[in-house]
C-alpha cells in the first residue's frame, strides 16, 4: 500500500522559510506525477505546485509562484516543498500527494490517487 508522509512544518516568522519533505513507501515514487496541496482553516484545500517524474518540469499555482519551490530526489523517495518569504496567509496544513495516470499537470485535487495526513505550518508576525 502506498503511503505519503509529509515532516518538515512548523511554527515560523513572517519573512522566514521552510522546506516541507514528503516520503513516499509502498510504491514506485519515479513512476508519479507528485503534487503540493494546502488548506487553511475554513478554506477549501487549493493547489499550491507539482513536479514531473522526472523532476525535469514544474508547476505552480498562480499566486505562489515565485516563492514555493517544488523538487525531488527519486533515490530518496522523496519530494520537498521550499517555501520562501513566508506571509501570514501561507498559514496552512501542507498535504503532498501523488498522481499515476497522464504525463500532464493538473490542479484537481480529484486528479490524485494518494495522499499524505498533511503537515501543519504556522506563520506569524
Amino acid at each position: 500500500q502506498v503511503q505519503l508522509v509529509e515532516s518538515g512544518g512548523g511554527a515560523v516568522q513572517a519573512g522566514n522559510s521552510l522546506t516541507l519533505s514528503c516520503t513516499v513507501s509502498g510504491g514506485t515514487l519515479s513512476t508519479y506525477i507528485m503534487g503540493w496541496f494546502r488548506q487553511a482553516p475554513g478554506r477549501q484545500r487549493e493547489y499550491v505546485a507539482s513536479v514531473s517524474r522526472n523532476n525535469e518540469s514544474t508547476h505552480y499555482g498562480e499566486p505562489l509562484k515565485g516563492r514555493f519551490t517544488i523538487s525531488r530526489d527519486n533515490d530518496k523517495n522523496t519530494v520537498y516543498l521550499r517555501l520562501n518569504s513566508l506571509r501570514l496567509e501561507d498559514t496552512a496544513v501542507y498535504y503532498c500527494a501523488a498522481k499515476i495516470a497522464g504525463s500532464e499537470f493538473t490542479v484537481a485535487r480529484s486528479d490524485y490517487d494518494y495522499w499524505g495526513q498533511g503537515t501543519q505550518v504556522t506563520v506569524s508576525s
